[in-house]
């Protein structure tokens, strides 16, 4: 037994073969359809503020969806119905979304689309937690899959999108996500039992003041990386590039990735997870500048390779931290905390700031407000933590390993 009472058990190779699938056909889904949905706003004939309200959205209300699903999952212990019921709800969203026309029949559409995806990644990043026992520091060997549908959807539904047109992105999401619901409802999930009642825990999570500012730079990091996310491939046209060039740019992220997840657990066994996170948002403000003084597609392609040592490593570092704060049963409302601020704030705030900034100073002025952004929060956070680990020293969730 490991001190927290959890039994030492070796990770289940079957469960974790339907999460590397689960992974790989989700992220193939969001490669199909979320970086060519600005396009599909663009071709409505919506202006750049209308864009930037519907892509603020789904981050807008991606914290909401994230915690409350989570917490619900924690509460009644029964994360795969969520699950199976989050996937079937973005798919039947996505139809919907694919048919709007106008500006506000799409708003409610979009934040329907955001509220049932959001749970989706947290419920499954807990779910392979706990499949891995002791050995959670391979998180990002398992994650990486994600990382390989990214990769390969990317360049074919960017050929399908320029050949045959824009609708062919809804048809790759939807074909992706049936195979999520199938794995889905396979997907073995085990639970820790809650110690007293959820709102104790759950409380003395947000009284955690380091939790709060592992948050915070959560939210700058996430504003950071909605300029690339939301706005890259537009930068990237009005560069002259093609789609079956922006489908690229896609793949050479996803070659970034593939390295940092093989070998984040040789990072995480090495380095401070503080100092991981500090360096990743160093990496994305350089990145984000890169972005800016960029005049060809070849060197912003050059740039995505840059997305391992930026995403990849906040991701793998924000998943290791949620789980080590998180009190013991509270490993799903964690993680929905940590991706709805990153993805949801973070991703909210920064899609706003960008539609308005693209639309006044252009896309090269957004990513270098973007890069002073995240250079600030990071230098603000290292004042704030010096001399702080990233977690307490006796962490339930892993079993007082510092």
């Amino acid at each position: 037994m490991v001190p927290d009472g959890k039994p030492s058990c070796p990770p289940r190779p079957g469960g974790l073969t339907l999460a590397r699938s689960f992974y790989f056909l989700y992220y193939a889904a969001l490669a199909s359809l979320s970086p060519f949905l600005v396009l599909h706003y663009q071709h409505l004939g919506l202006s750049g503020r209308q864009i930037g309200v519907l892509t603020g959205i789904p981050p807008a209300l991606f914290l909401v969806g994230a915690s409350a699903w989570g917490s619900l999952a924690d509460a009644t212990r029964q994360h795969r119905l969520v699950l199976v019921a989050a996937i079937a709800g973005a798919m039947a969203s996505s139809l919907l979304l694919a048919r709007g026309e106008t500006f506000l029949a799409l708003i409610p559409v979009v934040a329907a689309f955001a509220l049932f995806g959001a749970p989706i990644v947290p419920l499954v990043d807990h779910a392979v937690l706990e499949l891995l026992g002791r050995e959670r520091d391979r998180y990002g060997r398992v994650r990486l899959w994600g990382a390989l549908g990214w990769g390969a959807a990317g360049p074919v539904v960017g050929w399908l999108t320029q050949e045959y047109g824009l609708r062919w992105s809804f048809t790759g999401y939807l074909v992706a996500m049936l195979g999520c619901l199938c794995v889905g409802l396979t997907l073995p999930v085990s639970q820790a039992r809650l110690e007293g009642p959820f709102r104790h825990g759950l409380r003395q999570l947000l009284a955690n003041r380091q939790w709060l500012l592992f948050l915070f730079l959560a939210f700058a990091g996430g504003m950071g990386m909605a300029s690339v996310h939301h706005y890259l491939f537009l930068y990237l046209e009005g560069l002259g590039a093609s789609r079956s060039l922006m489908g690229l740019a896609l793949t050479c992220a996803m070659v970034s990735e593939l390295a940092v997840f093989r070998f984040s657990d040789r990072l995480l066994r090495r380095f401070d997870l503080r100092w991981l996170l500090i360096l990743c948002m160093a990496i994305t403000a350089g990145r984000l500048f890169a972005y800016s003084v960029a005049t060809a597609p070849w060197q912003a392609l050059l740039l995505q390779l840059l997305h391992g040592p930026t995403f990849a490593v906040m991701w793998v570092a924000g998943v290791s931290s949620a789980n080590r704060f998180a009190p013991p049963g509270l490993g799903a409302t964690a993680q929905g905390l940590f991706s709805g601020v990153n993805f949801g704030l973070g991703g909210a705030a920064g899609a706003l700031a960008g539609g308005a900034l693209y639309q006044a100073v252009g896309a090269a002025g957004m990513f270098r407000w973007a890069a002073v952004w995240v250079l600030a929060a990071t230098l603000a956070y290292a004042l704030a933590t010096r001399g702080a680990t990233t977690a307490p020293p006796e962490s339930p969730a892993e079993g007082g390993r510092p």
